[in-house]
């Protein structure tokens, strides 16, 4: 989805840094680490029919996964929780297919599709279990991934990831429909021209964008079935002025998981890592380091 109701509401996903800034960077330390563009940590592995890419930073702990949001969101989303987490254990950053440097193969989006290239990077990086961190489109993949392969996930953060398109508000779902590919480019020149840098196949921009309003438009993205399956301790995250995820959805989606926690952020949108970043990082952390050796 887009971040600000009105010209840019399609995107139920967005970036961190891109809110501020429409660059790829993410400023660390002195100098400036190229989250989603960083030679010294970025992987290719092909998946099916496209090429995925990841970037790898730290070492030691139980390996997090984090799984961004969908369009406007990247892998430098996560940069200032990445310059913290990667201080005691391994990351693993993905790049979801069509997002930056990671192809857009020829299959049609799904959550499903997301978590089996999730999954494929994952064991080719590591036969230990994970801890898994996913963000709006990213955290609807962690719970179809999670369901899926409840051998795979120790612990599971996801924020800001709705069920369905009924989870969002009916200006938000109206504004949805009534988008074009081409509104994404008129309305943020800048961060479409920096964003085409990265794709191996820029040419595709529009099919991108259409391929993933198809599956916004669901309707379901992971069913109750899906949830109640995880066995995985949880934490929900969601702001409560979030388009995409209203309050009462949340508490709905909490209340089907057997090992679960929420929390409903202060007087923050759908980015609650660009509203309340360190707090938003504190709870993330005390949560994951539960059950650590």
């Amino acid at each position: 989805m887009r971040n600000n109701l009105g010209t840019m509401v399609v995107v139920f996903v967005m970036s961190v840094v891109l809110v501020a800034s429409p660059t790829v960077y993410a400023q660390g330390g002195s100098g400036k680490i190229l989250y989603g563009a960083n030679p010294a940590a970025g992987h290719y592995l092909q998946v099916d029919d496209a090429k995925i890419y990841y970037e790898i930073y730290g070492s030691g702990g139980t390996p997090l996964v984090l799984l961004h949001g969908g369009l406007y969101g990247y892998i430098e989303e996560f940069g200032e929780l990445i310059q913290e987490v990667s201080k005691h254990r391994r990351v693993i950053a993905i790049a979801t297919r069509g997002h930056g440097k990671s192809e857009l193969g020829a299959q049609p989006f799904s959550y499903a599709l997301f978590a089996k290239d999730a999954y494929t990077v994952i064991r080719h990086e590591t036969t230990e279990k994970v801890d898994v961190l996913g963000f709006s489109d990213g955290a609807v993949t962690s719970y179809t991934l999670t369901a899926a392969h409840p051998e795979l996930v120790r612990r599971l953060v996801a924020i800001g990831g709705p069920r369905a398109l009924a989870d969002w508000t009916a200006q938000a779902r109206a504004e949805l429909v009534a988008s074009k590919p081409a509104d994404v480019e008129r309305d943020s020149p800048q961060f479409v021209a920096e964003r085409k840098k990265l794709m191996p196949a820029p040419e595709k921009w529009d099919e991108f964008i259409e391929r993933l309003t198809r599956m916004w438009l669901g309707p379901v993205y992971v069913t109750d079935a899906q949830i109640r399956s995880i066995k995985a301790p949880t934490l929900i995250i969601a702001g409560d002025h979030d388009p995409y995820n209203q309050t009462e959805k949340m508490v709905e989606l909490y209340r089907l998981l057997g090992d679960g926690e929420l929390a409903i952020i202060p007087g923050c949108g759908h980015v609650v890592l660009d509203c309340k970043g360190p707090f938003t990082i504190s709870a993330v952390e005390d949560f994951l380091v539960k059950g650590e050796k």
